[in-house]
């Protein structure tokens, strides 16, 4: 069981939505925005909206007739180690089993608590006379350094040395060289030899006999041997884990923070690595840092003597080892800022698949007329539509969303486009091409923890025939000369790589007179003004209504919407991807 939150006060959020399915998308926007502010991992996000979304549809479908005026409320928190969500519903409630099986594929419920389950490390369920409270926790795992944190403070920690060695530089002339040195480093040299070179440097400074330099991996789990005064000082790593009970005087000295002495008055333990390779000598063990992380530990020390180290030689191994600590953390920022430029590189390659994936040219369909939409965020995502041209009468239509960013999303949206183009005898009928594609990329879904929401639309304009099968997709909206309001259509199915077998529903009507068919990822209505309010599928419904009788041709209803989007967000940028694909029926 995970530990309980010691301060949920200080990082919580409180939202409250009415009994109704389309306020449930908006509410989990603003839950997951609540939690990107907390350093969280893309899958430990997606997990979380996942099982919020889940919950909050199950509270909605069966809530009590007589209590369903009554809102939903939510609440999230959020510290260093765990995630949880808590939504108390007005349900007759149920028996929450410790272990959920899937349910049957035929059976209309169960798969909700199946999936939360599966996405949450702990979720329990209790009933009372006020309603029921579902309570799921996800741990965290422990966020990584800003880079751009580390290096203001490489900055700052350059500034006190290049102090202190302005201070010391008249006492310690062989002290200055090395700092000196120090600068030919920063333009390319090699770290571990310059380290070999100024520890050496050290002994003469200090009279010592032998050292042994230790660093900290980048994940913090292990402190390994970098350089030593002789070639049979080479220890095997130190795992820091259990420093407190450890013999070694190395780990005790990280885990307190503080130097540790040893001589012959004051012994190292027995099994202290240490004290099997240098037996009665007296030095000292100095940990040094770089923003309370630890960088490494640096052992100095003279075989026989009885004369100690002097204060200024301990004020020069901290100096020293603080000097080290900074270039071991120059070296990796220097690292991560190549990775960086990697990264950007990926980027600009994933942007590159994801426009190549949009049709150049959408095809002709009699008495109708095509046009699509698609704007990336600042982050590669997975948006893309596509046309599949049957005959000049029909053709299928493609809206999919790949759950995440970067090169995987991009790459699986190809995968998509291309599994769904493999199968043309499959377009007329959407709900089978679906368990198809959800077969094929199940596993290499799941194994990556992602998802795809899909939507297609096979049309037949000589019988006037729609058909729409939907992967947990946004809702398409069609709408005819003789509706006030457009209609909204959203067969069932779950997102594409949840379950390897999926059942998905398909809907078949009419195409009504002067039809209109707007199909668009959730990057639309959740689009964000100045204000921190969606656009939302009801602004959405409004817009297209009251454009009805304005726009004729699919481009200029495209046109239309990608300028509404653009007055309402006024200069923010876009969270994430906005796509959508019009249908427009030309009555001219």
């Amino acid at each position: 069981m995970l530990a309980p939150l010691l301060n949920p006060s200080a990082m919580n959020l409180q939202l409250s939505l009415a009994c109704d399915l389309d306020e449930v998308r908006p509410m989990a926007a603003s839950a997951r925005q609540f939690l990107e502010t907390k350093d969280l991992k893309e899958e430990e996000l997606m997990a979380c909206e996942l099982a919020l979304v889940e919950a909050c549809n199950n509270a909605v479908l069966y809530a009590a007739p007589s209590r369903a005026f009554e809102k939903i409320e939510v609440t999230l928190f959020c510290d260093e180690t765990v995630i949880e969500t808590r939504i108390h519903d007005h349900t007759a409630g149920f028996e929450l089993s410790k272990k959920i099986q899937l349910a049957e594929q035929s059976s209309e419920s169960g798969r909700g608590l199946f999936i939360i389950q599966s996405l949450m490390d702990e979720v329990t369920y209790i009933n009372n006379g006020d309603g029921n409270t579902l309570t799921m926790r996800k741990a965290r795992s422990f966020p990584k350094f800003d880079a751009h944190d580390l290096k203001l403070k490489l900055a700052e920690s350059e500034q006190v040395i290049s102090e202190m060695a302005e201070e010391l530089g008249s006492c310690y002339e062989s002290l200055s060289a090395i700092f000196r040195s120090g600068t030919e480093l920063s333009k390319g040299g090699n770290l571990k030899s310059f380290s070999q070179t100024l520890c050496h440097d050290l002994l003469k400074i200090t009279s010592a006999d032998w050292f042994l330099l230790r660093v900290a991996a980048d994940d913090g789990t292990v402190l390994s041997n970098y350089v030593a005064s002789e070639p049979e000082l080479h220890p095997e790593p130190l795992q820091l884990s259990g420093t407190e009970t450890s013999s070694s005087a190395e780990l005790k000295a990280a885990s307190l923070h503080k130097d540790i002495w040893f001589s012959r008055q004051i012994p190292l333990h027995e099994n202290d690595p240490l004290r099997a390779m240098q037996p009665a000598s007296l030095g000292l063990i100095h940990p040094f840092y770089f923003a309370d992380t630890l960088t490494g530990t640096l052992t100095l020390a003279k075989k026989v003597s009885e004369r100690p180290f002097t204060a200024a030689h301990v004020n020069i191994v901290h100096t020293v080892s603080d000097f080290l600590a900074m270039q071991i953390v120059n070296a990796r920022l220097h690292e991560e800022q190549l990775n960086h430029r990697l990264v950007t590189h990926e980027l600009e390659i994933a942007q590159g698949i994801q426009r190549a994936l949009l049709p150049k040219q959408l095809p002709k369909l009699s008495g109708f007329s095509l046009a699509g939409f698609c704007e990336s965020a600042r982050h590669v995502g997975g948006d893309f539509y596509d046309v599949v041209s049957i005959n000049e009468h029909s053709a299928l239509l493609i809206i999919a969303d790949v759950m995440g960013k970067g090169i995987p999303a991009a790459l699986f949206a190809a995968v998509l486009r291309s599994v769904l183009r493999g199968a043309p005898e499959l377009a007329n009928q959407p709900a089978a091409l679906l368990s198809r594609v959800n077969r094929l990329l199940h596993e290499e879904l799941s194994e990556v923890e992602m998802f795809i929401t899909a939507q297609l639309a096979f049309v037949d304009v000589r019988s006037r025939e729609l058909t729409i099968a939907s992967a947990g997709h946004c809702p398409a909206l069609l709408l005819g000369n003789d509706d006030s309001k457009p209609r909204l259509i959203s067969p069932e199915g779950m997102p594409l790589g949840i379950l390897c077998d999926t059942h998905f529903a398909e809907e078949t009507m009419l195409l009504p007179h002067n039809a209109r068919l707007v199909l668009h990822t959730d990057g639309v209505t959740e689009s964000r003004n100045p204000r921190d309010e969606f656009f939302g599928q009801s602004r959405l419904i409004t817009w297209l209504s009251d454009n009805a009788p304005l726009l004729r041709t699919a481009e200029e209803w495209k046109n239309s919407l990608a300028s509404e989007l653009r007055q309402f967000q006024k200069q923010i940028v876009p969270r994430d991807d906005q796509t959508f694909l019009v249908l427009a029926e030309e009555t001219f």
